[in-house]
């Protein structure tokens, strides 16, 4: 079972002390970085001596150069690898030693085990396998391997290498650091690594891209990780402010799944899918800009991606990979549901206003024209409204005409209202009085000016958190094939939205 080692990055024994019984007792390691330490080698052999006599798990002690993300000088040299014997006469577990300071000092002098280190904060180097034999020929009781993701493909790269040696005498910590290698530290119990490294806080990393020990618990639950446990993900650019990851790993542990659900910054999809198909990736979320890219890599899709022209969920079963969007089942939904209580007409009776032409309102549109009475849409450039329109079977209008339109629903899909922007509404009281369904597809907040003034009016409404938690489950559902549980995923995006706000 792979281990959780937590960087502890503070400047004196007391702190690091603190911080170390801090820490649960599903961390296994704490790793001591004395090069966070001010003052000359006495001063610090000090410190460390009471590190060591107080500590409450297993450490690995090391101090990096200043080339390695360190903060020790190169006149020190000499000095700091001493630091790494006495830490080892002291009683240390570990030790860890750069690859290239092995011939300053001999392996064979340390009385603990040796951690033989590889790391380039540039890039991830084609050929992992040499630097892998490197580091195995040198004796090292661990092998550590570590680099700079400039894609995610070198992740891709860096867990195959991981599975590649998984069975290997000399246990194999390989991890890429930046946030395109967030997979290698997650996943190390899937492909058997020794060590994943995390940080105590976000604000104290020791290397770029480390997840703070919460999270890696928390979120994405590395302690149950196996070699079953199925990979999932969200497939976007830029992805780290995505709130799926925190919904479906929460889904996923309420439901007794075995999988857990990464954000991944996705480039080139082409070679991220390869790359992750092969390594029991079973699932996507995909957002921007993927949409539409992701669609001619497909097996499969459905009659939906088909008309929409964009999907927003991959399922990956027997080898063969299954296109959906989701968005547009659950915006009907949501849609049918608010009618049903403001016991009004069928949608199929009703007249549809929808403001707004970019992606979520040509799904929408897509969706919406089979199944109402009119649709006419309404954009600010009146061309777009007009293409979208001509293509999917509907009206369209200028914002200054919509008003005329007298719809029975209102759908809102511009980001009008949206935080921080939160004062403004994309329709005008006015347009209310007529009490008609109104639908927000904005979500952040929960409750939008636009929402707020229909209530006020006396309609009903539904929002965007509804749509949004909506097409999360169907996800869910079709990943797993179980029911979604709805209330759980809702509540994360309460959380997730409280804590933005």
């Amino acid at each position: 079972m792979s281990k959780l080692c937590v960087s502890i990055t503070e400047p004196d024994a007391a702190a690091v002390i603190s911080a170390m019984k801090s820490l649960p007792p599903q961390v296994d390691i704490a790793e001591i970085r004395l090069d966070s330490m001010a003052g000359d080698y006495p001063r610090i052999k000090r410190e460390l001596e009471i590190i060591c006599r107080n500590r409450d798990r297993p450490v690995i002690v090391t101090k990096r150069p200043l080339e390695k993300c360190g903060h020790a000088a190169a006149r020190d040299d000499q000095k700091r690898l001493m630091l790494l014997k006495d830490a080892a006469d002291m009683g240390a577990e570990y030790v860890d030693i750069e690859l290239e300071s092995l011939p300053q000092l001999s392996l064979a002098d340390l009385s603990a085990r040796t951690i033989v280190s590889y790391h380039n904060f540039e890039e991830t180097p084609e050929d992992l396998e040499l630097i892998y034999r490197q580091c195995h020929y040198s004796g090292a009781d661990v092998i550590k391997i570590a680099t700079m993701a400039t894609d995610i493909s070198d992740s891709s790269r860096m867990l195959g290498l991981m599975q590649k040696h998984s069975g290997a005498s000399t246990p194999l910590t390989a991890l890429c650091m930046g946030e395109e290698g967030l997979p290698t530290r997650v996943l190390a119990p899937k492909f058997r690594g020794y060590l994943s490294f995390a940080s105590m806080t976000p604000e104290k990393n020791s290397a770029p891209g480390q997840i703070p020990w919460r999270d890696m618990l928390d979120l994405y639950r590395f302690k149950q990780i196996d070699k079953n446990t199925c990979i999932y993900g969200v497939a976007a650019n830029p992805v780290a402010h995505s709130m799926s990851p925190a919904i479906h790993n929460r889904a996923f542990a309420h439901s007794n799944v075995n999988a857990t659900y990464l954000p991944m910054k996705v480039k080139d999809p082409i070679t991220f899918l390869d790359a992750f198909q092969r390594l029991g990736l079973k699932g996507l979320s995909v957002t921007i800009p993927h949409k539409e890219a992701m669609i001619p890599l497909m097996d499969e899709i459905d009659d939906i991606v088909e008309r929409v022209g964009a999907l927003n969920t991959v399922n990956i079963t027997d080898g063969r990979r299954f296109g959906y969007n989701t968005d547009v089942a659950a915006a009907l939904g949501a849609l049918r549901s608010a009618l049903e209580a403001k016991n009004a007409a069928e949608l199929k009776d009703c007249r549809v206003l929808l403001l707004g032409a970019g992606g979520a309102g040509r799904a929408l549109a897509f969706g919406l024209a089979d199944s109402v009475k009119e649709l006419i849409i309404a954009n600010r450039t009146i061309s777009r409204a007009q293409k979208l329109a001509s293509e999917a079977g509907a009206k369209a209008c200028g914002l200054s005409e919509m008003e005329a339109c007298r719809p029975d629903i209102i759908i809102n899909t511009t980001s009008v209202g949206m935080h921080p922007d939160t004062e403004r509404s994309p329709a005008p009281k006015k347009m209310l009085s007529r009490r008609p369904l109104v639908f927000d597809a904005v979500y952040n907040p929960i409750q939008t000016r636009l929402l707020r003034d229909a209530r006020e009016a006396g309609c009903v409404t539904a929002s965007g958190f509804d749509w949004f938690v909506a097409q999360a489950a169907e996800q869910f559902r079709i990943w797993t094939g179980k029911q979604p549980p709805r209330e759980i995923m809702a509540d994360v995006v309460r959380e997730k939205l409280d804590a933005f706000v």
